[in-house]
């Protein structure tokens, strides 16, 4: 229990920063550095080029130097990266912002998620629902303080505030990540009414053997298209909301009921997915996130733009918490810091380009023009419900 808290408490911070802070701050930014939402876009796509370049490293060092060492490691780069926001004088220092971000969310995700996993093997959707649900669902619960705190505070004072409250908390939840000497055999569970596991574990695949399955590649091109239109809405949903002419605050409700889902599927679907599979669940998601898209371009209140963004969240947090125990199913527990950070390739390298940055151009470009970027944000959902249904564990090595 001390690892399922002591992870979701670490990944708060880079949660909130990552999925909250941006979206909050972008009016702030854009007129500060005198830039289109294409640049202010490009944040995200240097936060996922982080977590693209670093998560197969973290999940390969995890299993030398200990879990502990790398979620303490993304603590201190999550204080380091705002220390730099709060002083940044152009774009570039807020691009150095991004990226330092991303690589704490590497360096602490891929091993809270890893211990969790190997503490509790019969309940893997579960508590790896519980680590994502704080992931998410920080930015819901943070996004009204920071736009609070940036308006009563100032930016700076801001800025320092939360750097020393994520460097500390970080560090000291950090202690008790550690995974387990042994790792549980599901077929001997602890308690006795466990008498048979939910789900299988398959035989543990090296990361080579894992890249000549197509369930690797099936996972991986999932997160590049369903990744890029969960992530996409981080800033247009205040974008939208004032495009709709409606106040800052109110625009900030859009993305806090897309946060709010974000966070709360995780362990709803992460439960789940353990009763009624994990494709199923997933696939279902994607699809009810792309006909939310589809309908948002023809909507003006906020009460409903707000349950159409929540459901985009929905199936952006099913994406996050039922995709680590997919891999384990497919490829087993031994090398998965290592497998599941090469399906985060496709989340950095990809889902930034073709999500944030791509539809922040195509609005200058277009002068505002969201129907069209909606329309194929919601095509990618709709392939991505297809293409994961492909992802089923080998039979054999």
């Amino acid at each position: 229990m001390k690892a399922i808290i002591g992870s979701s408490i670490a990944i708060f911070w880079p949660g909130a920063l990552i999925f909250g802070f941006p979206g909050v701050m972008a009016p702030y930014w854009m007129k500060t550095f005198q830039v289109g939402r294409g640049a202010i876009g490009n944040t995200l796509f240097f936060v996922l080029a982080a977590v693209g370049t670093f998560m197969f490293f973290v999940g390969r060092w995890q299993e030398r130097f200990g879990i502990r060492r790398m979620i303490t490691i993304g603590a201190i780069l999550c204080g380091l990266s705002v220390l730099i926001i709060a002083y940044a004088s152009n774009l570039y220092m807020l691009y150095l912002w991004a990226f330092l971000t991303g690589a704490s969310s590497a360096f602490i995700y891929i091993p809270a998620v890893t211990t969790v996993q190997r503490w509790y093997p019969m309940r893997r959707g579960l508590v790896s629902g519980i680590v994502s649900l704080l992931f998410g669902l920080s930015a819901a619960i943070m996004s009204p303080i920071f736009r609070h705190m940036f308006e009563s505070m100032g930016y700076v004072p801001m800025n320092l505030t939360l750097a020393i409250l994520a460097l500390l908390v970080g560090i000291v939840a950090a202690q008790f990540t550690e995974a387990p000497r042994t790792v549980p055999s599901p077929q001997t569970p602890a308690h006795k009414e466990e008498t048979k596991p939910p789900v299988k574990i398959a035989e543990s695949l090296t990361v080579r053997e894992s890249l000549r399955t197509s369930s690797f590649w099936f996972l991986w091109l999932t997160w590049a298209f369903q990744g890029a239109a969960g992530i996409a809405m981080v800033t247009l949903s205040t974008a939208y909301g004032l495009s709709k002419g409606l106040t800052m605050e109110s625009a900030v409700v859009i993305l806090t009921a897309y946060n709010v889902t974000n966070g709360g599927s995780r362990i709803i679907m992460g439960f789940l997915s353990d009763r009624v599979g994990r494709n199923l669940a997933m696939s279902l998601t994607f699809f009810a996130a792309g006909g939310a898209y589809f309908i948002l371009p023809h909507v003006d209140v906020l009460s409903v733009l707000s349950l159409l963004a929540a459901i985009v969240g929905f199936a952006f947090g099913t994406l996050f918490a039922v995709s680590a125990p997919l891999a384990s199913d497919c490829f087993g527990m031994k090398h998965f810091g290592a497998i599941f950070g090469l399906v985060f390739t496709a989340y950095g390298f990809c889902s930034g380009v073709l999500g944030p940055s791509l539809s922040g151009y195509l609005l200058d470009m277009t002068r505002g023009n969201f129907s069209l970027v909606f329309t194929y944000l919601g095509s990618f959902c709709i392939l991505s419900g297809i293409l994961i249904r492909f992802v089923v564990p080998s039979q054999s090595k």
